[in-house]
């Protein structure tokens, strides 16, 4: 086995997920299996229970493990199905330590962060190693070098390098160059101390990844060489990319990282064929139509919230050859002024998920708004659910039909708890949550999109589709289409005689890929760009 760990200086946010999940695309395409993983250094055991305004989406995987949303890139980036060994941080390694010093199993030893807690650090790393066939392990290191809780993890791996042997790991430090305007000159020296800081702890970096908003000159990269002592070759630049984030690995081919990446390692291996991943770039930046959709959210000033749900209407863009121009819109806004002020110059509409009241009555409002006025209408999970309640309350005529999260006195409920989550008190990882089948109707306009009656979907949440009233509702014409396989719980409702009127109670934007975009959400930029001409 082969590991790369990818580290962080200067500042965070610099992209280091994206530039993994980048190597990751182009190491493939030379023929290699490649799995990825993050470690990451907050308490949280995961961040299932942080609001989005803290931490951004929270990325679901196909065993329920609840993670980080660098680890949608690196899904979307490479073929690699990644599970809950995939995703540690610093609550999981202390959470396990605290429990095997209960048990005794230290046999009475002082427990410290040297050698117990570097220690289950590095099993985790074997234990990924045990559990795949793959040629090579891209772990990121979330944070940022010299910050005092991610100072377990690269000490664990300092150690880790020692016992695997140098020739099987490397080292891939992402570092910012800033531009002083008033100087007109790139500044190196934020990266000289940062590299520094890691060569303190005993890492010496293989590859430098220097992010800029400006290019790169030569003189540049002698001078990081020649103070951070690195080979130049190995300073590779990674400046903005103001077209697509897929064109990432191209831009690093051109760097030659994959090949410095390889000759370092001892992998021998041909030149990274990207023929379709060029194709599918030169869709998304070079496309013939255009079409504006709106997402109705209550996160929508942080970009990271809806993450997958932006790559994944991008991916859909793609292959139907369209700019999908995204329109973020407050429900707030719609609750105070009205739909038809936010909604009435897009072509579709997109309701996402989300927790908590707030902002709730927008998105009823601008479900109503897409059903009446045949406007395309996507609801994944809550978005689902308010598709329900909207049709409930002014299509069957069910006053004050709500669900019990937001109105747990509702005469209506026509969302209600999951029956085995009425005795649930704790909130981290106890949702339903997961990939799980769900059974389509033959005919439906969903088993259509799919080709295919038998789906499997990615679920996080604990409310669902009350079956008291699907009678009712498919009486007014909202069909329920997609069920578990026993037909307890409601997966897809549709609306046959609208355009496109398609609500999910799972998460299909977790599926999705630049190259394999998924079908629903490419379904719906079609009918987005036929509402529009």
């Amino acid at each position: 086995m082969k590991y790369i760990f990818v580290t962080g200086g200067v500042v965070s946010s610099l992209g280091k997920g994206l530039a993994a999940a980048a190597l990751g695309t182009l190491l493939e395409r030379r023929g290699l299996k490649v799995l990825m993983q993050k470690f990451d250094p907050y308490l949280n055991v995961d961040p299932g229970t942080m609001s989005p305004f803290q931490h951004g989406e929270v990325y679901v995987l196909d065993d329920g493990a609840e993670t980080d949303l660098d680890l949608g890139h690196y899904e979307r980036f490479t073929s690699g199905r990644l599970s809950k060994l995939n995703n540690l941080t610093s609550g999981q390694v202390y959470e396990n330590v605290i429990k095997k010093e209960r048990k005794g199993d230290y046999l009475g030893a002082t427990v410290q962060v040297i050698p117990h807690v570097t220690d289950e650090i590095k099993q985790r790393v074997y234990d990924v190693t045990e559990s795949t066939d793959a040629d090579v392990i891209i772990t990121e290191i979330g944070g940022t070098t010299g910050d005092i809780e991610g100072l377990p993890f690269l000490e664990a791996l300092r150690q880790f390098k020692d016992e695997v042997g140098h020739e099987n790991v490397a080292f891939m430090h992402a570092t910012l160059i800033p531009y002083i305007k008033a100087a007109e000159e790139l500044k190196t020296k934020p990266t000289q101390q940062s590299v520094a800081k890691l060569r303190e702890i005993g890492i010496a970096p293989d590859v430098i990844i220097c992010r800029s908003e400006y290019p790169i000159d030569q003189d540049i990269k002698k001078k990081i060489s020649m103070f951070c002592n690195i080979k130049p070759e190995a300073v590779v630049p990674f400046v903005d990319i103001k077209g697509t984030i897929y064109e990432a690995p191209l831009k690093l081919l051109d760097q030659n990282l994959d090949s410095i990446i390889c000759d370092r390692l001892g992998l021998e291996t041909e030149a990274p064929e990207l023929i379709e991943w060029r194709n599918m770039v030169d869709r998304i930046v070079n496309p013939t139509h255009s079409v504006k959709i709106g997402v109705v959210g209550k996160y929508i000033e942080l970009q990271d919230a809806y993450k997958s749900i932006y790559e994944s209407l991008t991916h859909a863009g793609a292959a139907n050859d369209t700019h999908v121009e995204v329109v973020r819109i407050d429900s707030g806004n719609i609750e105070e002024e009205g739909p038809e002020k936010y909604l009435s110059e897009v072509s579709a509409i997109l309701i996402p998920g989300g927790f908590g009241d707030r902002g709730i009555e927008g998105k009823i409002m601008a479900a109503q708004y897409a059903r009446e006025t045949g406007m395309p209408y996507f609801g994944i999970c809550l978005g689902m659910q308010i598709a329900t309640i909207e049709f409930a309350r002014n299509a069957c005529g069910l006053e004050g039909a709500h669900s019990t999260e937001f109105d747990p006195e509702t005469p209506h409920p026509v969302i209600c708890l999951l029956e085995e989550q009425k005795n649930v008190e704790t909130k981290g990882a106890t949702m339903r949550l997961g990939t799980w089948e769900a059974r389509l109707a033959k005919g439906s306009r969903s088993a259509e999109l799919y080709g295919k009656t038998s789906v499997n979907e990615r679920h996080r949440h604990r409310y669902e589709f009350n079956q008291n009233y699907r009678s009712e509702f498919e009486d007014k014409g909202l069909q329920l289409v997609g069920t578990s396989p026993n037909g307890q719980l409601g997966e897809i409702v549709e609306i046959p005689e609208h355009p496109f009127f398609i609500a999910v109670q799972f998460h299909p934007e977790f599926q999705s890929k630049p190259t394999e975009p998924h079908p629903l959400f490419k379904g719906f930029v079609a009918a987005a760009l036929e509402s529009r001409k």
